[in-house]
């Protein structure tokens, strides 16, 4: 009798636990079926993987977070990552956590373009929702110093890329690293620099590098731009470029540049003072800089934009002159640029 009490209670335990195993089992291997192909995720600073699991528990993805939780500690996945992710339907919760411990997240993007300024590159900060606005109201100078303390104007020093980010990323950290990249590349390319290039500094090379970029057309144009005022510069002719100009001019330029703009004197009209202006007039990409670095060689110190991104080359002021009157016999236009209009994007 006793035996077979205690036979019935094997069965009955070994039942029991079958049972329950299976249960465990479709638990763990079911997947969460959201209400939407894929549904995006925020693990919040700081949240353990029971804080995670008892939040699915609420949204009605799992009934029984304990067990997920017990099972996912047994398989050491517990050092899940904060942001935000991309869950796709169908996933088990093992899969979903296993992407949280890889750090498998959304990552968003903002790009700076070539040739545009800082203040172009604010306007594509602000309008960034994914980032966390910090900078409003400041002016260009306390931008600066929040980026570098020793940094007294940040034009040219912003290297022009597609940068990726989390949300939530702050504005500042997105411009500390644009300055980080550009002091980076500059190094590097200064230090393949030839001797045939007429800047003396890297940060000449920054502010002549922005002039090239600014007159380009056609990317393959670069040296020869570059070499054209490399000689103006060793012959101490004035550069004579209109982008400095249009720079110099700020708020004031209506989009068309006139000879009087040419006349009124500022820091940046290079028209009316000798060598090169204060600072970069845009941020320069590394094919710029490598140019301004490495001009290419020629007689050429005058050039006209022809119309269609490239320009004629000059060794003379009469053969100049001529290719003007062909080119820009109706005077420029009033939307003249020296290198194609570009709009600065974020993502």
């Amino acid at each position: 009798m006793i035996k077979k009490i205690i036979v019935s209670a094997i069965v009955l335990f070994l039942t029991v636990a079958l049972i329950s195993a299976s249960l465990v089992l479709r638990e763990l291997n079911k997947p969460i079926n959201f209400s939407t192909e894929t549904q995006h995720y925020t693990v919040a600073k700081g949240s353990s993987l029971k804080r995670v699991l008892n939040d699915f528990s609420n949204q009605g993805w799992v009934a029984y977070p304990r067990v997920h939780e017990l099972w996912l500690r047994f398989q050491g996945k517990t050092n899940i990552q904060s942001g935000e992710y991309e869950l796709s339907s169908q996933m088990t919760v093992d899969e979903i956590i296993e992407q949280f411990v890889r750090g498998e997240k959304i990552l968003r993007s903002v790009r700076f373009i070539e040739g545009k300024t800082v203040t172009d590159y604010l306007v594509v900060i602000r309008a960034n929702s994914y980032l966390t606005q910090t900078l409003d109201g400041l002016s260009l100078e306390q931008i600066a110093l929040q980026v570098d303390p020793e940094l007294e104007n940040l034009e040219g020093w912003l290297f022009p890329d597609t940068y990726l980010f989390e949300s939530g990323t702050r504005d500042i950290d997105i411009l500390r690293l644009a300055y980080s990249r550009m002091q980076t590349q500059l190094d590097q390319l200064w230090a393949e620099r030839s001797e045939k290039t007429a800047v003396s500094t890297p940060y000449e090379a920054l502010i002549l590098a922005s002039i090239v970029e600014k007159e380009t057309g056609a990317a393959f144009e670069r040296p020869e731009i570059a070499g054209v005022f490399t000689r103006r510069l060793e012959r101490r002719m004035r550069l004579q470029t209109d982008p400095t100009v249009i720079y110099g001019l700020g708020a004031d330029f209506d989009g068309n540049i006139t000879r009087r703009h040419l006349r009124t004197d500022t820091p940046y009209n290079t028209y009316t003072r000798g060598g090169l202006p204060p600072t970069p007039i845009a941020n320069p990409g590394r094919e710029a800089i490598w140019a301004a670095l490495n001009p290419a060689d020629g007689e050429s110190i005058f050039f006209v934009a022809k119309g269609d991104g490239t320009h004629y080359f000059s060794s003379t002021l009469k053969e100049h002159n001529a290719a003007v009157r062909q080119y820009q016999r109706f005077g420029r236009r009033e939307d003249y640029q020296s290198a194609p209009a570009q709009e600065a994007t974020a993502e």
